[in-house]
C-alpha cells in the first residue's frame, strides 16, 4: 500500500473538534455519547494521541457518521472520481491496520474501503458502528477470520460475506501473512 499521509492525524483532530463544536457539545458530552473517555477526546483533539480504529468508529457514531464519512470530512474530499493517488490512507496505531478510502462521496450511498490487516492482528468493532450501514467484506489476499454475533467464518481470497443485523464484529488475521480485503458499505 502507499505511504501514510503525514498530516492526516492533524486534519482528523481538527475535524473532530469542528464536528463537536458544530453540535454545541462539550468534550464531556462527546465522551458520554461515544463511550470514549473525556481525557482521550481532549488528547485526540489536541493531536497528542492517535486514535485507534475502534475509538474513531465510536466517535464517528456519536456524530451519526460512518468511519469513512468522518475520514472523508477530515480529508475534505467527496469527488465522484477517486484517483488512486488521492485516496487517503489511515493507519491504526494499535494494530498497524491500514485503511484506504477507495471511494466515498457525501451524495452517494455506497462507500468502498480497502484494508490491510497485518499478520496476527485483530480489530473488534462495536455494534454501534453498523447501526446505519449495511456492509459486505470481500477478501483479496490472505485469510480473514470474522466473528459476527457469535458466528465465526474464515474467508479466503475471493470469498465475500454480507453482514446481518448490527452486532459486535471481530476481524482477525490469524495467519502469518498480511490479509487484504475490501469493505463495501451502503448507508441505510
Amino acid at each position: 500500500m502507499d505511504t501514510i499521509v503525514d498530516n492526516t492525524g492533524r486534519r482528523l483532530a481538527l475535524r473532530l473538534l469542528l464536528e463537536r463544536e458544530a453540535r454545541g457539545w462539550s468534550q464531556a458530552e462527546l465522551a458520554a455519547r461515544s463511550g470514549v473517555s473525556k481525557a482521550s477526546v481532549s488528547k485526540i483533539e489536541r493531536g497528542e494521541m492517535s486514535p485507534t480504529a475502534v475509538t474513531l468508529v465510536r466517535l464517528a457514531g456519536a456524530f451519526d457518521l460512518t468511519l469513512a464519512g468522518l475520514l472523508l470530512r477530515a480529508e475534505d474530499g467527496g469527488e465522484r472520481l477517486a484517483r488512486a493517488a488521492d485516496q487517503p490512507l489511515w493507519r491504526d496505531p494499535e494494530t498497524g491496520y491500514v485503511r484506504k478510502q477507495v471511494f466515498a462521496c457525501p451524495d452517494h450511498p455506497v462507500e468502498v474501503v480497502e484494508v490491510e490487516l497485518p499478520a496476527g492482528a485483530r480489530v473488534v468493532m462495536p455494534a454501534s458502528s453498523y447501526a446505519h450501514i449495511r456492509q459486505v467484506v470481500r477478501v483479496q489476499r490472505g485469510e480473514l477470520a470474522l466473528v459476527e454475533g457469535g458466528r465465526r467464518e474464515v474467508l479466503q481470497p475471493g470469498d465475500a460475506l454480507g453482514f446481518g443485523p448490527p452486532t459486535e464484529v471481530t476481524f482477525a488475521n490469524e495467519s502469518g501473512a498480511p490479509c487484504s480485503y475490501l469493505v463495501m458499505l451502503a448507508r441505510r
